[in-house]
C-alpha cells in the first residue's frame, strides 16, 4: 500500500534549476520536496555535464600548455595518459560536489526523495522507487525540472563506438580516429579534448559555420587554432548513411567539397543539441501546453497554463544552459512564496569552453544588423595587450555592442583564455543599464585581460590607449 505524503512544493528534478529552486524556497520558509532519480542533486550538470566536460577541457588545457611552452625555451616529455586516474578524479570531484548539495539539502531541511515522479492529477505525484515500491504524494505548488537528453540522430545504431555527449565522458580510451556529427559546443568542446589526448578527429558540420548563431568574428580565432588541432573541420557538410562494423564504424558524407565521401572511423561522437525531457510525466492530464519540439510553454514568471506549476530549466526552452535554469528557479520559488517576480534578464551569458574561449551577451553584432537595431560596436585586439602577450594568445578579441545616442552597452562578445571568467562584467553593465563611459572610468588592474574591457569601452569615444583608432567624426 503506498504511503501518501504531504508537501507544500514539490519540484521534480534535481539539476541547476531544480535544486536552486528548491533551496530558494526553503529559505523563503517554504516546505519543500525535491525528486531525482540520482542519489543526491546535481542533475545533467554534475553527474554527466558542465562539471565533467570542463574537467577533461582542463586536462586538454594541460597539454596543450606544455606542448606550447616550447616557446618559452621549455621541453616537456609527452604525457603518460592513465585514464583510469583521470576518471577517478573526475569521479571525486562530482562526488564531492552532489554530497555538498545533498548536506545542503538535510541543512536547509529540504526532504530529498531518490525516485521518478509522474502526475496523477495537479496536486497529486506517484513516486516511483527505485525498488519498485511507490508512494503518493500531495503537494500544493510544483516546478517541474526534468532538464534534457542528447537528441537522436539517424537511423537506430546500437554500437559502442558511437557516443554522445555522455558517454564520451567516461573517456575509458582515445581512439585512433574520431568523428564529430556537429559543430557546436558541445562538439567542438568534446572534440577538442580528444584531439588533445591524441585522436585524429574529423568535426562534420551542416552549416555554414562552426558555432552557427556566435558573432563570425569571434568563431574566427577558434576556428583558426581548431584548423591546426583538427584531422579536417567540413562545413556545409552532412552525414547521409552510417553502419557501425566490429571494426569501425562506415560513414557516407555528402557535401560540396567532399572528394572521398565514403569515410571509416573507430569512433563517432553524436553532438546534435539537445531534447527536453518533457515526457514521461504524464502533462496529458493536466492543461500543461508543450511545443512542438517538446519544450513547456510558460509565462514570465515560469508559470504553465496550471496556475499552481511551474516550469524552469532546459525543459522551459531555450537557451539550455545551467546558469539560466538556476535563476529561473530562483524566480519560480519566489512567485510560490507570494513575492514579486519575473524572469526577464537583459543578458543571458553564453560561454564556450573551446580553446580559446568564446563569450557573449546582451545583442550582437550580426542581431543588430538582422534586426536593423543602430549600434556603435568597438574592439579591441589582444595583439595590444600586454597579459595576451606573455600568454602567447594575441589572437584575442574583446568587442563592446553600445546604442549611438546614449552609448548604453547592448552587448559584449570576447574570444580569448578566461573569456568565461571575463564576460560576467559584460553581464552587469548591460543589467544595471552602464553606459560606455562607465567601463571606460573603471580602473581596471594591470596586466590582465580583463583590462580588455576598459579598453574596447574607450574605443567607442576613440581613446583606447593601445591602440590607434581615432573615432569617425559627424559628416
Amino acid at each position: 500500500m503506498p504511503d501518501t505524503l504531504n508537501t507544500q512544493l514539490a519540484v521534480i528534478g534535481a539539476g541547476p534549476g531544480g535544486y536552486a529552486a528548491a533551496f530558494h524556497a526553503a529559505d523563503l520558509g517554504l516546505d519543500v520536496t525535491l525528486l531525482d532519480v540520482a542519489p543526491n542533486p546535481g542533475g545533467t550538470c554534475l553527474y554527466r555535464g558542465c562539471i565533467p566536460s570542463k574537467a577533461l577541457l582542463h586536462v586538454a588545457k594541460l597539454i596543450n600548455d606544455a606542448r606550447e611552452a616550447e616557446e618559452w625555451g621549455l621541453k616537456f616529455q609527452p604525457p603518460e595518459m592513465d585514464f583510469g586516474r583521470m576518471s577517478k578524479h573526475t569521479q571525486q570531484v562530482i562526488a564531492d560536489m552532489t554530497g555538498g548539495l545533498g548536506q545542503l539539502c538535510s541543512a536547509r531541511k529540504v526532504r530529498y526523495i531518490q525516485a521518478r515522479a509522474t502526475f496523477i492529477d495537479t496536486h497529486t505525484l506517484a513516486v516511483f522507487h527505485e525498488d519498485g515500491s511507490e508512494d503518493i504524494l500531495k503537494t500544493d505548488y510544483v516546478i517541474i525540472a526534468t532538464g534534457s537528453r542528447p537528441a537522436l540522430f539517424g537511423p537506430p545504431i546500437q554500437s559502442p563506438r558511437l557516443m554522445n555527449s555522455t558517454n564520451a565522458l567516461l573517456l575509458e580510451d582515445v581512439p585512433d580516429t574520431l568523428l564529430v556529427i556537429g559543430g557546436g559546443y558541445i562538439g567542438l568542446e568534446l572534440g577538442s579534448v580528444y584531439a588533445a589526448l591524441g585522436a585524429k578527429t574529423t568535426v562534420v558540420e551542416m552549416s555554414d559555420g562552426l558555432l552557427p548563431g556566435a558573432d563570425r568574428e569571434l568563431v574566427k580565432p577558434l576556428a583558426k587554432r581548431l584548423g591546426g588541432m583538427m584531422q579536417e573541420m567540413l562545413l556545409n557538410t552532412k552525414v547521409a548513411d552510417m553502419q557501425a562494423t566490429d571494426k569501425s564504424v562506415q560513414v557516407t558524407l555528402e557535401g560540396p567539397d567532399i572528394e572521398n565521401p565514403k569515410r571509416s572511423f573507430d569512433k563517432v561522437l553524436i553532438s546534435v543539441g539537445r531534447k527536453p525531457n518533457s515526457k514521461g510525466l504524464n502533462l496529458k492530464d493536466t492543461r500543461i501546453v508543450t511545443d512542438k519540439r517538446g519544450f513547456i510553454e510558460v509565462d514570465v514568471q515560469r508559470r504553465t497554463a496550471e496556475p499552481h506549476i511551474f516550469a524552469v530549466g532546459d525543459v522551459a526552452g531555450e537557451p539550455m544552459l545551467a546558469h539560466k535554469a538556476s535563476a529561473e528557479g530562483r524566480v519560480a520559488a519566489e512567485v510560490i512564496a507570494g513575492r514579486k517576480s519575473a524572469f526577464e534578464p537583459q543578458a543571458i551569458p553564453a560561454v564556450v569552453f573551446t580553446d580559446p574561449e568564446i563569450a557573449w551577451c546582451g545583442i550582437t553584432e550580426r542581431q543588430a544588423k538582422e534586426k536593423d537595431i543602430a549600434v556603435t560596436v568597438a574592439r579591441f585586439p589582444w595583439a595590444a595587450s600586454g597579459r595576451a602577450g606573455i600568454l602567447n594568445r594575441s589572437d584575442g578579441l574583446t568587442k563592446v555592442v553600445c546604442d549611438p545616442e546614449s552609448g548604453r552597452i547592448l552587448g559584449v562578445g570576447i574570444v580569448g583564455p578566461s573569456a568565461g571568467e571575463m564576460i560576467a562584467e559584460g553581464v552587469l553593465a548591460i543589467e544595471m543599464g552602464a553606459v560606455a563611459a562607465d567601463l571606460d572610468m573603471t580602473i581596471h588592474p594591470h596586466p590582465t585581460l580583463s583590462e580588455t574591457m576598459m579598453e574596447s569601452a574607450a574605443g567607442i569615444f576613440g581613446q583606447s590607449t593601445h591602440i590607434y583608432r581615432p573615432a569617425k567624426k559627424d559628416a
